[in-house]
């Protein structure tokens, strides 16, 4: 088993910055890549960030070159940086755990809020 904690979400004005944290415990031996998530309202669930347990990373268009996601080993935590958000980042953010052995469910955390005011 696998928990993850976000945090870090919160209230902020179009150009602002937050930075997401997931915390990660239990058998994180067993993940392969952590991702962060976003869905709001209406809309469905999609991903916006990746790293891998060897660190290589990958980003959706939308966030290129605006959020950076990164990781501390030492505190099994992985951080989303968000610079120049817009109004349409607001959503739910979701930190998600895939674990190397593809026939086994996926870990998620609870989320958290991120609005981004005009």
């Amino acid at each position: 088993q696998v928990q993850l904690v976000e945090s870090g979400g919160g209230l902020v004005q179009a150009g602002g910055s937050l930075r997401l944290s997931c915390a990660a415990s239990g058998s994180i031996f067993s993940i392969n890549a952590i991702n962060w998530y976003r869905q709001a309202p209406g809309k469905q669930r999609e991903l916006v960030a990746s790293i891998t347990t060897g660190g290589s990373t990958k980003y959706v268009d939308f966030v290129k070159g605006r959020f950076t996601i990164s990781r501390d080993i030492a505190k099994n935590t992985v951080y989303l940086q968000m610079n120049s958000l817009k109004p349409e980042d607001t959503a739910v953010y979701y930190c998600n755990a895939r674990p190397h052995d593809p026939s086994e469910y996926d870990y998620w955390g609870q989320g958290t809020q991120v609005t981004v005011s005009s």
